[in-house]
Formats: structure tokens, sequence, C-alpha cells
């Protein structure tokens, strides 16, 4: 099947969305833990964290259009911070279910039965179940006018994670820690692990690390 960009803009909303959230490929599951000015949280799944540097250690989340309907864009534009909280496989029905649209009042911890997790001078929640957890500092924030998307650029400045998931090189496998991965809105996958390559040079071939 062959699609251009006309095909692409004639299709339904619906189906044209499902097609293009699936077109980059797998994605990290995230809960983007937020709290508002008075203290009430929300959690959010998102798809969309970006590994942007690692010196300041900097990741990028792409919001949808909105303002302050958009709660969790409109806490971390309020108060600074935020947490991104790895889904893993005993999550994910909790997870998911933080994508429907509650009211303001309303906590998704509540209403999922995710449990908030706080740290001290770390003004987000984090979420207790979750095995990642990172606390993300906002350093900037775009809106882009190509189509009313909004870019969040934070700093991690804590991070959580299992000590048996640390590899000796510094690296965090994700398969240990039972990260999931996301594709289109709806579909969840566990992981495996098919090869480890060695750092690329020009003047050696190929080699897997075993």
């Amino acid at each position: 099947m062959k699609l251009t960009s006309q095909d692409i803009a004639a299709m339904d909303t619906r189906p044209r969305a499902a097609l293009v959230n699936c077109l980059s490929g797998f994605k990290s599951a995230n809960l983007v833990g937020t709290a508002d000015v008075e203290g009430r949280t929300n959690l959010a799944i998102m798809s969309s964290a970006v590994h942007l540097g690692s010196n300041p250690p900097l990741l990028a989340l792409v919001v949808r259009p909105g303002g302050d309907e958009r709660h969790t864009l409109k806490n971390i534009l309020d108060t600074g911070c935020y947490s991104l909280n790895h889904v893993h496989t005993d999550m994910i029905e909790a997870a998911h279910q933080t994508a429907a649209c509650y009211p303001p009042e309303s906590s998704e911890f509540e209403k999922t039965g995710l449990t908030p997790h706080w740290e001290e001078g770390f003004g987000a929640p984090m979420v207790r179940e979750a095995r990642v957890r990172l606390g993300l500092q906002l350093r900037e924030h775009t809106h882009l006018t190509i189509n009313g998307t909004h870019l969040v650029i934070g700093e991690v400045v804590l991070a959580e994670l299992p000590s048996a998931s640390l590899r000796a090189d510094g690296s965090l496998d994700l398969v240990a820690a039972d990260s999931v991965a996301l594709t289109g809105l709806d579909t969840y996958h566990t992981c495996i692990d098919s090869k480890r390559m060695a750092y690329a040079k020009p003047d050696l071939p190929p080699r897997q690390i075993e």
C-alpha cells in the first residue's frame, strides 16, 4: 500500500490519528505526574518523551493542543516541575485509564488506584507503583504554530531506578525493569533484547556485546 499526503488528509479523523500515531514506531509509555498550585494531583499517560541530551540531562514532551483544559500542561507551566514514570506490565490497565477526561477536581491517582509518591523538596507526585521514576524541572516551553502542540523541555533532577537494572556501563536495562512500549493510542508491548551492539567505529566491523 502506498499513501500520499492527499490520501492521508482524506482519511476520517480517527483512522488518520490511529495510523499516524503508529508511523514513528515503538514509543515509551510514561505517566506524567503533576500537581496544581493548590496541591491537587494529576496523572496522564503520554508516549512522546524524547531524549534531547545528557549534559544537562534533558527530555522533551510533546503535549497535544489546548490551554487550561490540558491539566498536565497547565500544572507544569504553573509549578515548573513534573514527573515521568515508566509503565510496566502490572500497571497497564490503570495507566491507560488516566487518558479518560476527568474534571480538574478529580485526581487520576484516586480514579485508577495508583498511589502518589512524594520526594522531599520536589513539588510533583511520582507514581509509587512505578519502578523507574524521574523528577523533572521545566527548562523551556514552546507553543508550536505548525499544529498548535506544545514542546515541553525538562531537566532530570531526580531519578529513582531499580539497582538490578543498572548496568556496569551506566546504561539502564529496560527489559529487566519491565518498562513497556506503546504504539498508536492503545497497544502496549512487552520487550525482549534482540542484540546489544558495541560502539560503532569506522575501522572495526559491527560487534555484538555478549
